[in-house]
């Protein structure tokens, strides 16, 4: 009978281990996310730039020195060279310069603004080649739970990816324009000073929102991230590109600010109206501003309290209500005269 040969003979055992120790080890399984999360980041290498602003510094002497003001992130949203970014990332700057994913950087010139909703457009010029833009999504029919991608340069540190979820919808927080941003996305994807003007982007890598601030006690990504909706942007962008800024439809009269409401004892009550130009329509509707005595004392006229039922309590109030109608619309303004109410017909106009 033959004698069987065991691979754990000497021979077999050498052959074994010298198999064992020069095998390459195994690389890892990539899961099906994280192979998603790969894919729109390299798809996503040639829409994200990096922004630097330029301000003036004066000393005692008022001499004039140009120097680094801040930075930011911006996605490139057209074939003609134009940048978005956040208002706040250009806020006070003279000069701006993007630098490009392979590190080329560009000048770039401010095409228009929205402070109101912190939205900002550059634009660079010069060969554009194997720049691609964003692919613009949707944000109305988001999730709470769903997986959304940041991308931007934290620190300077370009094109930083992180990953997180939509943590909540609808959040309203003050901008920069001093008026409440509405139907923001909140996120806990780490974002931190110089992600903001960069893209959140869902599983498909569309864009559906902007990343803009974080309220964190230290400053840093330990706090909860806020992002300008997608479709928020698509409106205004247009009109950004078109006007140098975005057109909306106002009241035909002079408002009080909120920062002075407390004084008249309206806080939280209503809008005054400061001014009504002779021979206007408000004026023929018997809209009354602030007066003034010859003592110098002023007196209220008219607070307008609701647009076509919508409850206004302050000019924030007012402001975002108006953002449902366009100019030329003929509203009905609640108007409250010495304690009695009564309602007016305006037709909106120009908000310049």
């Amino acid at each position: 009978m033959p004698k069987r040969c065991s691979i754990f003979g000497s021979a077999g055992i050498l052959a074994f281990l010298v198999l064992a120790f020069s095998a390459s080890p195994l690389r890892a399984q990539l899961t099906e996310d994280e192979k998603n999360t790969i894919d729109i980041v390299k798809r996503m290498k040639n829409s994200v730039v990096f922004i630097t602003t330029i301000g003036i510094s004066r000393d005692w002497f008022f001499n004039e020195e140009k120097v680094p003001q801040g930075s930011g992130s911006g996605f490139l949203w057209d074939y003609d060279g134009r940048i978005v970014t956040n208002y706040h990332v250009i806020q006070d700057g003279v000069e701006f310069s993007v630098t490009l994913p392979n590190r080329e950087v560009r000048s770039a010139k401010v095409v228009g603004s929205d402070a109101k909703k912190d939205v900002a457009v550059l634009l660079i010029q010069g060969d554009l080649r194997g720049l691609s833009p964003v692919k613009v999504g949707t944000s109305k029919d988001l999730e709470v739970g769903q997986k959304v991608i940041a991308i931007g340069n934290p620190f300077g540190f370009d094109h930083t990816v992180t990953t997180g979820i939509v943590s909540a919808l609808g959040r309203q927080m003050l901008g920069v324009g001093n008026v409440t941003i509405r139907d923001m996305i909140q996120t806990d994807a780490s974002i931190n000073p110089g992600n903001s003007g960069g893209p959140l982007l869902n599983s498909s890598g569309e864009l559906i929102g902007m990343n803009t601030m974080i309220v964190s006690p230290s400053g840093s990504s330990s706090g909860v991230g806020f992002a300008v909706p997608v479709d928020t942007i698509k409106n205004i962008v247009p009109e950004i590109i078109r006007f140098g800024k975005v057109v909306r439809p106002g009241l035909p009269v002079t408002l009080l600010s909120d920062s002075y409401a407390r004084r008249f004892g309206i806080e939280d009550k209503g809008v005054a109206v400061v001014e009504v130009q002779s021979g206007s329509e408000a004026a023929r509707q018997g809209l009354r501003g602030i007066n003034q005595d010859r003592r110098g004392y002023l007196y209220l006229g008219d607070v307008i309290t609701a647009i076509n039922r919508t409850p206004v309590k302050s000019y924030d109030d007012l402001y975002a209500a108006l953002e449902n109608y366009k100019i030329g619309d003929v509203v009905t303004l609640t108007v409250d005269r010495d304690g009695k109410s009564r309602q007016v017909k305006i037709t909106l106009v120009n908000s310049d």
